[in-house]
């Protein structure tokens, strides 16, 4: 049998749950994506971290990068100006770099050529023996931050996109690496 609250109370307890229920997708923004890709490469942690430590070095692995400028080298604030092969820009700022632990983090200016908004990344490298793993992590939301996102700003298209590009950039890495 239900129970029977008071007479006073069910009214408000009505209203109050009413206002509280919001249906499934409705009345939220975007939800934080996050890109995790690692590579294991056949060359020594330090070779490896060589070829990347440099904020300005991306144009010298990743192939889609043309131009790869920072304004303060490997100084925490440097602001790196990426020009693609083939059209379309970014920029970054280089938010965090510890030679000694082979990584450095960095946040992209919204807008540009990518997808998304709020985009922050980071690029470690750790040795494993003779071996070295690199890992590419991101975090970020879609390009289009209201509901209903058009297909090419939406949520997948977002992922998609930061998962090409990590995974582009960390093959051609180890084929450089690797190269006798």
């Amino acid at each position: 049998m239900p129970m029977k609250l008071p007479g006073g109370w069910l009214a408000p307890l009505a209203a109050i749950t009413m206002l509280g229920v919001v249906p499934p997708g409705e009345g939220h923004g975007p939800t934080r994506q996050k890109v995790v890709e690692k590579i294991t490469i056949d060359a020594p942690a330090a070779a490896v971290w060589g070829r990347i430590r440099n904020f300005d070095a991306l144009k010298d692995w990743h192939p889609a990068i043309a131009e790869s400028p920072a304004s303060q080298g490997n100084t925490v604030g440097s602001v790196r100006s990426l020009k693609l092969h083939g059209g379309g820009e970014l920029t970054e700022t280089l938010e965090g770099y510890d030679d000694a632990a082979m990584k450095y983090s960095y946040r992209a200016k919204d807008g540009g050529a990518l997808p998304v908004t709020n985009y922050t990344s980071a690029i470690t490298v750790t040795a494993s023996g003779n071996q070295s793993v690199v890992e590419w992590r991101g975090a970020f939301y879609r390009g289009y931050p209201q509901n209903d996102p058009p297909p090419d700003r939406n949520d997948e298209a977002a992922l998609k996109a930061i998962t090409g590009v990590y995974q582009s950039g960390l093959a051609n890495l180890k084929k450089l690496a690797e190269a006798k």
